[in-house]
């Protein structure tokens, strides 16, 4: 079964974020702040509500500007109903993340872009066992972090089949989030990664 090509001028609006812990939920704000629909899912009541918390905390100091909203889940279903992407903070390890990649691929409409954070794993290796391959990436680095003097860096790594949608896409999507993302050669990522760097597109 071969998913359908998203549209060239795909863009994305609405964050699918599954794990609400300190960094799930740093990044659902982050999100949010930079003006994006969020919807944050976890299995613990106690995450969703910090999160609640701290996303009215975080919309009553801003002074200017158009926050996006926050909307919690308790379902992975839910959560990625209408996703133009979905970020998991599961554990780094392959075993969870093959289990989310799965779940994701199987709920998610076709446009959903599949990205995970991972230092450890293979992002070709994951984008294998989905039905989606064109629409998988990882980051390395802190997505979060940062300040406007010194903006978090990362890397976007993505498999051979990611399509050029996938990765304008996602790439509109850090700059809005004042990510700055490196290419760099990794010795621990298959030959068949590659990264992708925003600097100067």
């Amino acid at each position: 079964m071969e998913a359908a090509a998203a549209p060239a001028s795909f863009e994305i609006e609405r964050v699918a974020i599954i794990g609400a812990g300190v960094a799930g939920r740093s990044f659902a704000l982050a999100c949010a702040a930079a003006g994006f629909d969020v919807v944050l899912e976890d299995v613990m009541p106690a995450n969703l509500r910090r999160a609640e918390a701290e996303y009215s905390d975080m919309s009553a100091s801003v002074v200017s500007g158009h926050p996006g909203s926050l909307e919690l889940a308790s379902t992975v279903e839910d959560a990625v109903r209408e996703a133009d992407v979905a970020v998991d903070f599961v554990p780094d390890e392959l075993e969870s993340k093959l289990e989310i990649f799965s779940m994701i691929d199987r709920m998610a409409p076709p446009k959903t872009i599949l990205c995970t954070p991972s230092y450890a794993l293979s992002i070709t290796d994951l984008a294998s066992c989905v039905y989606r391959p064109d629409r998988c990436v990882a980051v390395r680095g802190d997505l979060v972090r940062g300040s406007a003097v010194e903006p978090p860096i990362v890397r976007m790594l993505y498999p051979a089949a990611a399509s050029q949608s996938t990765l304008v896409a996602m790439k509109r999507f850090l700059r809005k989030l004042r990510v700055e993302v490196q290419a760099e050669t990794d010795p621990d990522v298959p030959v068949l990664i590659k990264n992708v760097s925003i600097a100067g597109r």
